[in-house]
């Protein structure tokens, strides 16, 4: 069996972004919840790791979430990396809890929230 490298990866979580984000909009919040469930499944320590492939992830996300009136953008560059992650892994829990409720909407609005900090 062939490996996967982790430009594959790379390419399969670009287009599960899109995919996300296209069910987001549609109103499939379900849809878009999976979609990123996903990507985190295939974000593995050695990916995260690896700088190339976190700043071509981290390019695609502001592609979709740059704006004119970024607040989350403005306090990430007043806050220290160790609060980023108080916020991120907040978020995270957040989404969970929302996700156990069925709330699938709140939950991938969690989630969209904490990759705006990534």
């Amino acid at each position: 069996m062939m490996e996967i490298t982790q430009n594959e990866i790379l390419l399969k979580i670009i287009s599960l972004i899109k995919s996300s984000e296209k069910k987001y909009k549609d109103k499939n919040f379900k849809g878009s919840l999976e979609d990123k469930l996903e990507i985190k499944s295939l974000m593995n320590e050695e990916l995260r790791s690896n700088k190339e492939i976190m700043d071509k992830y981290k390019e695609e996300l502001s592609k979709l979430y740059s704006s004119k009136f970024d607040l989350i953008k403005d306090h990430k560059m007043k806050i220290d990396d160790k609060k980023k992650m108080e916020i991120i892994n907040l978020l995270k829990k957040k989404s969970q809890e929302k996700l156990l409720n069925c709330d699938y909407e709140g939950a991938v609005k969690a989630l969209r929230r904490s990759e705006k900090y990534q």
